[in-house]
Order: C-alpha cells, then sequence, then structure tokens
C-alpha cells in the first residue's frame, strides 16, 4: 500500500518509512532528534491491569530499539463505554501509567474513540543525539546476533483466549511481556552497536529479515540456540497458533532455508507473533562477549547468541538446526 504512496522528503527526517525501522527519527538541532513511534492493539490477557503493563512496554520497546531515550507519551484508546463498565478501563490505564513512571515517562493525555473492541496503547517521543542512533540499516557481515527475551507470547496469548492456559503460565508470560527493554538497550548503547530492532508482530524471522534488507545482508540462525517458552511449545503442539504467525512465516517462508530437521513447530516458533519481545541486536565479532556481560551486569535474564550476519543475498535467511 505504502508504495501507491508519494512521501516526500525532508531533510530533518534523519529515519522514515523507506526502511521498516522500529520509529521515525527527526533532527530538531545538531545535538538533539525526536524519536516517534505509536502501537496499541487488542487485549492479550484478560486482565485490565496486566493489558495496560503489557501495552505500554511494547510501546516503550520501539524507542529503546533506537537507542533512545523515551520521555513522553500519550494515551490511544478505543472502549465500549455501554458494553464494559468504566473501571475496567481505569485498570488498563493504571496498568499504563504505572509502566510509564517505571520508565520515566510522563503520561501527558491522550484521545479516546468509542469501539465494540477495546484497545489501548501509547504515541511516545523519546530523545536521542543524531549521531548516535541505532537503526536496522546497520548490520554488518561478521555481525555475532544476539537475542534478550525467549519467543512464544503469541502461542501462550493465543491458548490464554482459548481457555488452555494455567494460572502460572500467564503471570510468566505476562512479567515477560511487561519486561521493559531498557536495561538491554542501555547495555548496547554502552557496547556501542551499530544496529537493533525489536521482535514484535512480524515475529523473529519477519523482524529480522526487515532489517537484512534494510542492511544489505544475510543471516544465519541455529535453531537451537534461539530461546523458546516450554509453554509455547506445548500449547504449538496442540495447535494454538495465532493466524499472525501463520502468516508471518508465509511472508517471509520464500527467502527463508530451513534444514530439514527444524520441523513446522520449530518454524511456526520462529515466526510467532510476539507481543513485546527482546532487542535482536548484531554486534561486531569483537564485541560480542563484552555486549554478552552488559546485558548480564544490566539484569537482562535471557542473553542468547541465536546466530551471525553473512554477506549473502539481501534479506535472505539459512536456518539450521
Amino acid at each position: 500500500m505504502l508504495k501507491q504512496l508519494h512521501i516526500p522528503e525532508y531533510p530533518d527526517v534523519l529515519v522514515g518509512s523507506n526502511t521498516a525501522d522500529d520509529a521515525g527519527v527527526y533532527k530538531v538541532r545538531d545535538d538533539l532528534a525526536l524519536v516517534q513511534t505509536v502501537d496499541f492493539f487488542t487485549p492479550m490477557v484478560d486482565d485490565p491491569y496486566s493489558f495496560g503493563l503489557v501495552a505500554a512496554a511494547n510501546a516503550l520497546s520501539d524507542v529503546y530499539a533506537m537507542g533512545a531515550r523515551p520521555v513522553t507519551a500519550l494515551n490511544v484508546i478505543a472502549f465500549p463505554e455501554n458494553m464494559i463498565p468504566l473501571e475496567v478501563l481505569v485498570q488498563i490505564l493504571r496498568g499504563g501509567l504505572d509502566k510509564a513512571t517505571e520508565a520515566g515517562v510522563a503520561i501527558l493525555g491522550g484521545h479516546t474513540i468509542k469501539d465494540n473492541e477495546p484497545k489501548y496503547g501509547l504515541s511516545v517521543t523519546g530523545l536521542i543525539h543524531p549521531d548516535r542512533i541505532i537503526t536496522n540499516a546497520g548490520a554488518h557481515p561478521g555481525n555475532r546476533l544476539f537475542l534478550t527475551k525467549p519467543l512464544g507470547s503469541g502461542i501462550i496469548t493465543t491458548a490464554i483466549k482459548g481457555n488452555l492456559v494455567g494460572d502460572s503460565d500467564i503471570n510468566e508470560i505476562v512479567s515477560l511481556m511487561a519486561t521493559l527493554n531498557r536495561a538491554a538497550s542501555r547495555a548496547m548503547v554502552e557496547v556501542g552497536v551499530r544496529a537493533c530492532t525489536d521482535v514484535t508482530g512480524f515475529g523473529l524471522l519477519g523482524h529480522l529479515q526487515e532489517m537484512l534488507v534494510a542492511s544489505g545482508v544475510s543471516a544465519i540462525i541455529a535453531a537451537s540456540n534461539v530461546p523458546i517458552l516450554p509453554a509455547a511449545r506445548r500449547f504449538a503442539a496442540r495447535g494454538a497458533i495465532p493466524g499472525g504467525s501463520k502468516s508471518n512465516l508465509r511472508f517471509v517462508e520464500s527467502r527463508v532455508e530451513f534444514a530439514a530437521e527444524v520441523d513446522e513447530t520449530a518454524r511456526i516458533l520462529l515466526a510467532d507473533a510476539q507481543t513485546s519481545g527482546g532487542l535482536l541486536i548484531p554486534v561486531d565479532p569483537d564485541k560480542g562477549d563484552l555486549l554478552a556481560e552488559k546485558l548480564a551486569a544490566a539484569g537482562v535474564d535471557t542473553i542468547a547468541e541465536i546466530g551471525t550476519i553473512s554477506d549473502g543475498p539481501a534479506g535472505t535467511i539459512r536456518v539450521t538446526a
């Protein structure tokens, strides 16, 4: 659809829509740029407060993926006021506010419309020096590739909607999705990485492919090194697979070479549509160990080296067992 639009070029737009990056960047002055993004969606869990937490963490993630500091946000809300008690909306907003407060982000207001299905998220503005922007177009052959959260949230939240999930698994996935990518972002900035993206709705393979196309490179992924939530494997085997994950796999598979040992369940998990997933970080080979050390020191729970960036046809991925 975007190819049908003529998008004007502006000299102060440092990152626009042409590379499918996580956020847009606009230069205000030589030492300051604004980072802007928006994200909102329907509930993925039943508890409204948890929904607010997760939606806010997910929206903030795009700014962290750019190496920037989020500073302000606006609520984006759709709500069926005559069908659901307004106290539910209060709890959603409280969750979003608490997560924004944890991040040091001021919510300045927002906009609400009536809708038959509730939706919530944030429009976020961050700050960064123009010379320090981390984009999805900076990956280079030889980079080691790290992931900072396990995959499987799309599978598990689909299982939640099917009443297949117990409280312990629900608590685990909510905690994971509500975890800010702030610590991982600060660690990669300290190391001086040049590329990053966060793993959300297009899945690991989809977001990796966007990075590879933008950077003009390819990648090799070791499936056994990719962290997967155990519950996601169980529910995927039972057929709790979101339509978005299936679409993701169909979209990328023409440019992905899977080893024969990588079965259909593993392929779906690699394409699983994530909510508030981790950061996907290519780093120079000689800085990979330092990045792992910085992530661990920052308290990041998952530090998985899942593959390498290679010098092949842009956007192609080889997945080994």
